[in-house]
C-alpha cells in the first residue's frame, strides 16, 4: 500500500495524459516511464494529507543522479548521529552534489558516509570488508522499514565516464549491482524532507535550500545544466516555487520535483523515463508537469 492516499480520479487523469503523449509519437511510453504524483489538501503538507496516483511506481529504474537525494539525506542523518563531522568542506560538497549535481562531490560524500575509497582492485578478503562498508546506506534504508524502499540499491558512486578498479568490480561483470530505485520510494523520501519529517525543522529548512531552483529565464540561460529546462520545472508557471533534483545520462531522464504554483497547494511529482528516445525528449517532462499542475488543489 502506498504512503499516500490513492485518488482514482487522479489515476484516470494520469492514464489519459500518458495515452495522449504515447499517441503523439512515443511508442512504448507507458512501458518505459514511471510516475508518482501527489497533491496536498492544505498549505501545511504532510504524509497525512497527500492524495496521489502512480504509474509503474514500484518498478525499478537506474536512478542516475537522483540517488544524490538519498546520499544528501544520509549525510544529515550521519551528522545528527555524530557519525561524521559537520565541516565547511562537507557543506561545500553537499551543495555541489545537490545544486550542481557534481560527481566528484558525490564521490567524496559517499566515501565519507561509508568509510570506503575508490582505487585498484582488492584481494578477496579486503574486498569483502570493503563491500560490507559500502552497504551502510542500504542498511540504513532497511532500518527505516518503509515498504517503498524494499530491494533498493544505493551503494554506487555516480560517474562522468564510468567506474574503474574496485568500483567496476563492485558493479559486477554485467552491471548487475548498479543503483536501483522506484518513484514511490524517492517520492516518500523527498516528501519527508519537504515536510520536515526526517530532520529538525531548522536543520531541514536550511538543508532543502540546496534543492531550490530558479525559474527565472535569465538565470536559467546562464547555466545550461540548470536542472529545469528539459525537466519538470520547465512546465511550471514562472511564479512557482520549485525544489528538485534531476537525473540524466545516456539511458535515463528523471526528475523529482516539489513545487507550489501561485494560488495552489504544494505538489510532488517524480518521473523516471528510460530508453534512448525518451532520454533525448526534452519536451515530455515539461509537458507532464504542465498537465499535473492543472490538478493541484486551489487554496
Amino acid at each position: 500500500m502506498a504512503f499516500y492516499r490513492q485518488d482514482p480520479e487522479m489515476a484516470t487523469c494520469l492514464k489519459g495524459i500518458l495515452d495522449r503523449f504515447e499517441k503523439e509519437g512515443r511508442p512504448s511510453l507507458q512501458k518505459n516511464i514511471a510516475i508518482t504524483f501527489i497533491r496536498y489538501d492544505n498549505q501545511t503538507p504532510s504524509s497525512l494529507n497527500g492524495y496521489g496516483a502512480g504509474w509503474n511506481s514500484n518498478k525499478y529504474f537506474y536512478p542516475a543522479s537522483v540517488v544524490k537525494i538519498v546520499y544528501a539525506l544520509a549525510t544529515q542523518i550521519w551528522i545528527k548521529k555524530d557519525l561524521i563531522l559537520n565541516s565547511e568542506e562537507l557543506r561545500r560538497a553537499l551543495y555541489e552534489m545537490v545544486a550542481n549535481s557534481n560527481n566528484d562531490a558525490t564521490s567524496y560524500i559517499l566515501d565519507l558516509l561509508t568509510g570506503t575509497t575508490s582505487g585498484p582492485s582488492l584481494k578477496e578478503q579486503n574486498f569483502h570488508g570493503w563491500k560490507i562498508q559500502r552497504q551502510l546506506i542500504n542498511n540504513w534504508l532497511v532500518e527505516l522499514n518503509w515498504s517503498e524502499l524494499k530491494n533498493w540499491n544505493c551503494s554506487q558512486k555516480t560517474w562522468n565516464e564510468g567506474p574503474f578498479g574496485r568500483e567496476k568490480d563492485f558493479y559486477g561483470k554485467h552491471n548487475e549491482n548498479r543503483n536501483s530505485m522506484t518513484t514511490d520510494g524517492i517520492a516518500r523520501i523527498f516528501e519527508s524532507l519537504m515536510t520536515h519529517e526526517m530532520l529538525p525543522k531548522g536543520t531541514s529548512e536550511q538543508f532543502i535550500k540546496n534543492f531550490k531552483r530558479s525559474l527565472d529565464p535569465f538565470v536559467r540561460k546562464q547555466n545550461s545544466e540548470n536542472q529545469v529546462d528539459g525537466f519538470l520545472g520547465e512546465g511550471l508557471p514562472l511564479a512557482s516555487k520549485l525544489w528538485s533534483k534531476a537525473g540524466l545520462m545516456s539511458e535515463v531522464r528523471h526528475d523529482v520535483a516539489w513545487w507550489k504554483a501561485p494560488n495552489k497547494n504544494p505538489m510532488l511529482a517524480v518521473v523516471f523515463t528510460t530508453g534512448k528516445e525518451l532520454v533525448k525528449d526534452q519536451f515530455l517532462l515539461p509537458a507532464i508537469s504542465s498537465e499535473l499542475n492543472k490538478l493541484a488543489i486551489e487554496q
